[in-house]
């Protein structure tokens, strides 16, 4: 049984879905918060570790857009585009896919899904940080979509983290 409960917060208005999943990859960065933070959410950070191509607006309903093609461009049809709809500088960062990439097999799953980023700073100057994906339900596309984005994320960390790894030995 699916239920839905809607609250209302001063002025924001949230939709908790009861029936919807979520999966989380996490790991420790060998670097502090606001470096990590710049990673992520700066062009050129994008482009030192996840994607040859990035750019970002940090803004509410700003635009995260990457191209992990080489070849490819900005705005071509292998561009993802994520909307930014949350974010708590060098804590949070919490973006929807906008646009999916034109060969994304999970087209209609995709539009309930979102990405919560949390950036913690720990005490021996590393940063503990975590890939919250929400959204996902009980369909067969949806549940596909959730195995596709669980090795994706976990990826995602390891990458981060060996990005760093290599910086911290040069």
């Amino acid at each position: 049984m699916r239920r839905i409960i809607t609250c209302v917060f001063g002025l924001v208005l949230c939709s908790i879905s009861s029936g919807s999943e979520r999966i989380i990859a996490e790991g420790v960065v060998n670097a502090p918060v606001s470096a990590v933070w710049k990673a992520w959410t700066t062009s050129a950070g994008l482009m030192s570790w996840l994607a040859p191509h990035a750019d970002i607006d940090l803004r509410l309903g700003g635009l995260m857009r990457t191209h992990y093609k080489a070849e490819g461009s900005l705005g071509d049809a292998g561009t993802i585009e994520n909307e930014i709809i949350a974010f708590d500088p060098e804590r949070m960062l919490a973006i929807r896919v906008s646009r999916a990439p034109a060969d994304f097999p999970f087209k209609g799953s995709i539009k309930a899904m979102w990405t919560v980023l949390y950036f913690t700073a720990e005490r021996d100057g590393t940063t503990h940080f975590k890939v919250v994906g929400l959204g996902f339900t009980a369909d067969a596309e949806s549940q596909k979509m959730k195995q596709f984005f669980e090795r994706g994320n976990a990826y995602t960390v390891d990458q981060l983290k060996k990005h760093f790894e290599a910086r911290a030995q040069k």
